[in-house]
């Protein structure tokens, strides 16, 4: 099981004030496909889903949080010293109006986080494949972030997490497989 340690899960660096990137970034802060929304997924998920693999969604969903707590310490970074015509500049004015440098739940486009981006069915197969497939949009946004920037500092977490996201869409892969190998054995008792 994941451990909180009150440290980061990696280490996360800038190299310089960049409230652009710091904008962008808040798409896996408070976007659909980001970070909270996983995290809020997954261990929602847990309830409806076999005991073979609650543990996985409670490791996974802890995890994400994790990485939450790593794009916020990227957002601040990048924005610390930032001035109101620099966030201004970068897209950020309505934001600095209403939130000041805090961060909010919101989307790199300003839309405010909502919990319609959870998805649960009930079903364990739709959720995991559900599951996968929201690891390969945060997978695929992690890869347009590093492209984004050349800051080599911010890329190297970001890659870390990209890769945190191919291996839980692997694991959720192995979960699929584990309960259909159940669903056939049923088939035959």
């Amino acid at each position: 099981m994941w451990k909180y340690e009150k440290k980061l899960q990696y280490p996360v660096r800038v190299s310089r004030c960049d409230p652009y990137m710091a904008k962008l970034l808040l798409e896996q802060y408070g976007g659909a496909d980001g970070e909270l929304a996983a995290a809020l997924r997954y261990l929602n998920q847990r309830y409806t889903i076999p005991p073979k693999v609650i543990g996985l969604l409670t490791d996974i969903g802890t995890e994400e949080f994790a990485h939450l707590e790593m794009i916020a310490t990227m957002v601040y970074k990048l924005t610390k010293d930032a001035t109101a015509e620099a966030l201004r500049a970068a897209g950020l004015g309505d934001h600095y109006v209403n939130h000041g440098h805090a961060l909010f739940y919101q989307n790199a486009s300003g839309v405010p986080w909502t919990a319609t981006y959870i998805q649960a069915k009930g079903d364990p197969i739709a959720d995991l494949y559900e599951d996968i497939a929201a690891e390969e949009k945060a997978r695929a946004t992690y890869q347009w972030l590093i492209d984004m920037t050349d800051d080599v500092d911010l890329q190297d977490s970001l890659k870390f997490l990209r890769e945190r996201e191919v291996i839980h869409a692997q694991r959720f892969r192995e979960a699929v497989e584990i309960l259909k190998e159940d669903q056939e054995k049923k088939k035959f008792y």
